[in-house]
C-alpha cells in the first residue's frame, strides 16, 4: 500500500515541490469554465472551445478510460530575486519565463515520478500533461489538496505561494486520496484585483483574456488594441502584476539565485530578430509562444512607454523597414509616444 509519505518522498525526488491525489471522475468546476467561454473570455483561443476539449475536460476519463486517480504536482518558481532595477532599452520578462521552458523539464519529472509509482505499484495506463492537454489543472490540484484559487485566479499554497508550474497525471490505478487540508483563503483582500492595469480581473478568480496583458503579449496575434498599449508599461512578455501584488508570494521561502538574464531583454535587438535568429534564441524558451511578430510589436510599444529618446533610431527604422505591417504601425505609434 503507498502510503502519503512514500508519495511525497517519491515527487521530492523527482524534484517536485508539492504533490496531492483526486479520486478520477467529473470536474466540479467545469461549469464555471463553461460559463467564462459563453463570455468570450477566452478571446482568440477558440481551442479552448472545441466540444471535444470540453467534453474531456468534463471528465479526464474521456481521455483516459481506465482513470481512476489524478496526480497533480507542482513546482515552484518562484525562487530567484527580481532585478533590482530595469536596465536603459529593456524591457520586463514574466517570472515563469526566466528560464527553460517548463512544459518540457516539468513533464520530464511528472513522468520520473509516474514510473517510480509503476515500479513500486506494477505497471499501469497513464496519461501525464502540462498545459498541453484538455484538463483543467488548477481545479484538478486544488481538488487534490495543492492549494485554493485565489482572486488572480492562480493556484495558491500557504507556503509557496502563487508562483507554481502545475502538472497532471491521470492514472488507471487507485492511489490514496489525498485529504483536504483546512486552507486559508483570500479573506477580504483584493491587492491582485487593484494591481491588474486594465480590469482584466473581472470578478474574483475571473480573468477576462481579452484585457489580459499576459494574454495580449502572449497569444494575441495582430495588433494591439490601442487603449491598452499604454498599460503595457515595461512588460515585454506577459505580466506579473496581481501575482507580485499577493500577500501570500511575500512569504514564499527564501531566494536562493538571483534572476537570470533573461528576466530582462534589450528590446532593439527584439525589433530586429529574424525568425532564424528568434529560433536559435528562444527555441526552448516560453518567449516562442509570443512569435518573432509578436515580441517585436512588443519591444516596440514598451519602447514607446519608456519615453527614453536613446530608442528613436531603432524606432525609425522598423516603422520604416521591418517586414511585419504591425510591427510597423506599432513602432510608429511608439515614435508618436516619444514625440
Amino acid at each position: 500500500m503507498l502510503t502519503a509519505m512514500t508519495l511525497q518522498a517519491l515527487a521530492a525526488q523527482a524534484g517536485l515541490d508539492l504533490v496531492g491525489v483526486a479520486p478520477a471522475g467529473p470536474t466540479p468546476q467545469i461549469t464555471a469554465y463553461q460559463d467564462w467561454l459563453a463570455a468570450g473570455y477566452a478571446g482568440e483561443m477558440t481551442y479552448l472551445a472545441r466540444p471535444d476539449a470540453i467534453a474531456k475536460r468534463a471528465d479526464p476519463r474521456r481521455i483516459l478510460p481506465e482513470a481512476r486517480s489524478v496526480l497533480v504536482v507542482g513546482a515552484s518558481y518562484g525562487r530567484e530575486a527580481p532585478p533590482a532595477a530595469l536596465a536603459p532599452l529593456h524591457g520586463r520578462v514574466s517570472r515563469y519565463a526566466w528560464g527553460e521552458d517548463y512544459h518540457r523539464w516539468l513533464l520530464q519529472r511528472l513522468k520520473r515520478l509516474v514510473g517510480a509509482l509503476q515500479a513500486q505499484l506494477g505497471d499501469f495506463p497513464a496519461r501525464c500533461y502540462v498545459d498541453t492537454g484538455p484538463v483543467l489543472e488548477r481545479a484538478w490540484a486544488q481538488i487534490a489538496g495543492l492549494g485554493w484559487i485565489g482572486k488572480h485566479s492562480c493556484l495558491i499554497h500557504p507556503r509557496w505561494g502563487s508562483y507554481l508550474f502545475l502538472g497532471v497525471a491521470l492514472l488507471g490505478t487507485e492511489l490514496p486520496v489525498t485529504p483536504l487540508p483546512a486552507l486559508p483563503d483570500c479573506g477580504a483582500c483584493t491587492r491582485c484585483l487593484d494591481a491588474c492595469p486594465t480590469g482584466a480581473l473581472v470578478a474574483p478568480g475571473v480573468v477576462d483574456a481579452r484585457r489580459c496583458l499576459s494574454y495580449l503579449t502572449i497569444e494575441h496575434r495582430g495588433a494591439l488594441p490601442p487603449t491598452l498599449r499604454e498599460h503595457l508599461g515595461t512588460s515585454v512578455f506577459g505580466c506579473d502584476r496581481c501575482q507580485e501584488a499577493c500577500p501570500w508570494n511575500a512569504q514564499r521561502p527564501p531566494v536562493a539565485e538571483p534572476a537570470p538574464s533573461t528576466a530582462q531583454l534589450y528590446l532593439p535587438d527584439l525589433l530586429q530578430l529574424d525568425a532564424d535568429a528568434f529560433r536559435a534564441r528562444f527555441r526552448h524558451s516560453p518567449l516562442w509562444r509570443a512569435t518573432p511578430e509578436g515580441l517585436a510589436r512588443n519591444a516596440a510599444v514598451v519602447l514607446g512607454n519608456l519615453g527614453d529618446g536613446a530608442a528613436r533610431s531603432f524606432l525609425e527604422a522598423a516603422s520604416r523597414a521591418h517586414p511585419s505591417p504591425v510591427v510597423r504601425e506599432h513602432a510608429a505609434w511608439a515614435l508618436a509616444r516619444l514625440a
